[in-house]
Formats: structure tokens, C-alpha cells, sequence
């Protein structure tokens, strides 16, 4: 499937049907894909999904076996990747231990021959923007993960190129100081204005960082579109399953109107607030995220969109609970609810019976 860029910009990165063949097995299988000028756009999908083959066909090493990448109007066909006004920023960040912060981001500079006054003025604008000043002297040796970085950025920015890559950018740092990198990351490309194609398979990164994102699996997009738009309309039961936690629960249609419909499953029935592309009797699968279902011990007046069922597990993270509940059937469902009281008086636990239920417009109906 081809993805437009936001907003309706003009494609400033055209893939065009591209292909990558490696003796019969296709990594990258007819993609096609327009991303605006400035964008910051993110390639998601697990371990061997096509996703950095693509990466490396954009930056110039790999050649497609068919298709076209052409990037601000020119074919980037046959173009060797120092010829490309391309960067890419991997994971190891591959900064040259031996040399200072200050001499890491001149070094492209310098193999480009630019005027030594040109260089230093380009290098301090660097540091300033990445926030690195005091520490220009410093070997990488002696910065912290985030810094180091910050370091590469500030290298793969300096020579000004028309779009940045990064292959799994924050995969090296722990996870709190990944979550506080993935803003100021931002910040710093959007300040720069350059357009920006991103590789992860971390879908919490992905979804700060980038304002659309491509579900990627054995060489092909399933979905393309804004985070949200893939959290909340999944196309598929990959994309569903793939983003966040969902409950997939299989059903019939039993009721199909225009303004709604009504699916059976072993443990309830489902009423869907908006018609779907489907028939009666045919087989579908509920898709309802843990977050838009409410717990308690009473049962609800509606009979749609309920099922009763008893606490089998139970882990408190602080801001939020998950619960699962085993339904009649052995099914499990997984509910997260906010903890926004400190204390409360009839607190749920282990072994307690109780009652699910949800709003005729929390789930979506997957027929594929």
C-alpha cells in the first residue's frame, strides 16, 4: 500500500514500487511510500521485516532491485552514498574514540575541504544546538549514552543534508533516558527543519517521535498512517496486535445495519456504534484496547458490550492497573484502569468476580 504525506504537502521522498530481490527472497516487496519535506517518519516492524534493507536502499548501499527512490525531484539511481545529500545516523553512533567531541562533528566537514573558518562556525552551531558546548574537548569515552548521542546527531547534521536516517537511534540507551531522548531528539531535527526517515522496532519511540508511521512485515506495509489513526483504527490484526496491548476477540456478525452492528462471541455480545464493510454470518474479530474498558463488582444495566468473568492476575505499575480477568469461556481480558485515588475503599484483588463492560464506540471490527 502507498502512503501520501500529511497534511497534503508534495512528496519530498518518493519510493516508488521498490523491490529488493536477495536470490528469490524479497526483504523489501513492492513498496511505494511519498514523505513530505520536513517530515519525521518511522519505519516500524520486528527483526527481519524489510525495514532496514529499505533504510540502506535510501541511504545508497543497497541498490533496489527494482523501483525508483527519488528524493526532492532526482533519481537517486547509481548514486553512491557520499554523492547522496543524505546522512545516516546508526545505532553504535561510530564516533572515532580518539577524537574530541569538537573534532568528531568537524570530520566530515573537513574530508569536504571547507574553508577552516567555515568548519569551526558550522561545529559551534552544531554544539550549541545538541547543547554540547562545554564539552567539545571531551573524548566520547568520557560523555554519557544520551550524550554520545547527541555527539552523532550534531555529526550527521552538520554537513546540512536534505534528509537524516537513523537506524534504531535511542537502541543503546536504558530506558529512562531513551524516553527523556526521544523529545529533545525531536526538538532538535525540527529545529533543523531536515526530513527525517526513522528505523525501530520500538513502537512506544516510534509513535513520540514520528508524525506517521509504516507497520512493516515481510517486506511490506500493512498500514501507513499518523499514530493515533494506527492506534485507534488498526487495519489489520498484526497492525492491532503489533501496537500496544489489545484484547482480539473472534465473533459472527449476527445483526448488520447501516449505523451499526452486532457480533457474537462465546463470552458477549458486541454492539458496534457505526456499520462495517462486512455480511451477516461472516467471521470477524473484535479488536478492544485494555484502556476503554471499565471493571467492578456490579453488573452493568446494558447487556451489550459486557462479560463476567474473575481476576487472575493482577500487576500495579503506580499510575495504572492491569487486570486479567478469565472469562466463562477460558478466554482471558486484559483491562488497564487509571489509579487516579490514592487510597480506595473496595479495592479489587485476586479471586474477586467481576463485571467488563465498554462503549459501543470503544472497539473496531477487524475482518482481516
Amino acid at each position: 500500500m502507498a502512503g501520501s504525506p500529511a497534511r497534503g504537502d508534495a512528496a519530498y521522498l518518493s519510493i516508488q514500487d521498490v523491490v529488493k530481490d536477495f536470490g528469490g527472497y524479497k526483504a523489501v516487496n513492492h513498496v511505494s511510500l511519498d514523505i513530505a519535506k520536513g517530515e519525521i517518519f518511522a519505519l516500524l516492524g520486528s527483526s527481519g521485516c524489510g525495514k532496514t534493507t529499505l533504510l540502506r536502499m535510501l541511504a545508497g548501499f543497497e541498490s533496489p532491485t527494482s523501483g525508483r527512490i527519488v528524493l526532492n525531484g532526482q533519481d537517486m539511481a547509481g548514486l553512491p552514498p557520499y554523492e547522496r545529500p543524505i546522512n545516516m545516523m546508526f545505532q553504535s553512533y561510530a564516533l572515532f574514540p580518539h577524537l574530541t567531541v569538537w573534532q568528531n562533528i568537524a570530520f566530515g566537514l573537513q574530508r569536504e575541504g571547507l574553508p577552516k573558518d567555515q568548519i569551526a562556525q558550522r561545529v559551534e552551531a552544531m554544539l550549541k544546538l545538541v547543547q554540547l558546548g562545554k564539552f567539545a574537548q571531551r573524548k566520547p569515552h568520557q560523555l554519557s549514552g544520551g550524550q554520545q548521542q547527541r555527539v552523532a546527531l550534531a555529526r550527521s547534521l552538520a554537513k546540512q543534508p536534505q534528509m537524516l536516517l537513523l537506524d534504531e537511534p535511542l537502541g543503546a540507551l536504558d530506558k529512562k533516558l531513551r524516553e527523556e531522548t526521544q523529545i529533545e531528539l525531536v526538538n532538535i531535527i525540527e529545529q533543523v527543519g531536515v526530513t527525517c526517515v526513522m528505523v525501530t522496532h520500538d513502537q512506544e519511540e516510534a509513535m513520540t517521535m514520528a508524525s506517521r508511521i509504516a507497520i512493516m512485515s515481510e517486506g511490506r506495509f500493512l498500514q501507513v498512517g499518523a499514530p493515533a489513526d494506527i492506534y485507534e483504527t488498526p487495519a489489520t490484526k498484526f497492525v492491532a496486535d503489533f501496537i500496544g496491548n489489545v484484547n482480539l476477540m473472534p465473533g459472527t456478525v449476527e445483526v448488520d445495519e447501516v449505523d451499526h452492528v452486532v457480533i457474537g462471541s462465546p463470552d458477549c455480545k458486541h454492539y458496534v456504534g457505526h456499520g462495517i464493510t462486512g455480511t451477516q454470518g461472516m467471521a470477524v474479530t473484535v479488536a478492544l484496547r485494555p484502556e476503554k474498558i471499565h471493571v467492578s463488582r456490579h453488573k452493568p444495566a446494558d447487556d451489550f458490550n459486557t462479560a463476567h468473568g474473575t481476576i487472575k492476575e493482577l500487576s500495579y505499575f503506580g499510575s495504572f492497573t492491569v487486570y486479567h480477568v478469565e472469562l466463562a469461556s477460558g478466554a482471558r481480558l486484559k483491562i488497564s484502569q487509571a489509579n487516579t485515588a490514592r487510597h480506595k475503599d473496595d479495592e479489587l484483588t485476586w479471586g474477586d468476580a467481576v463485571w467488563a463492560h465498554w462503549s459501543r464506540s470503544a472497539h473496531v471490527v477487524l475482518t482481516q
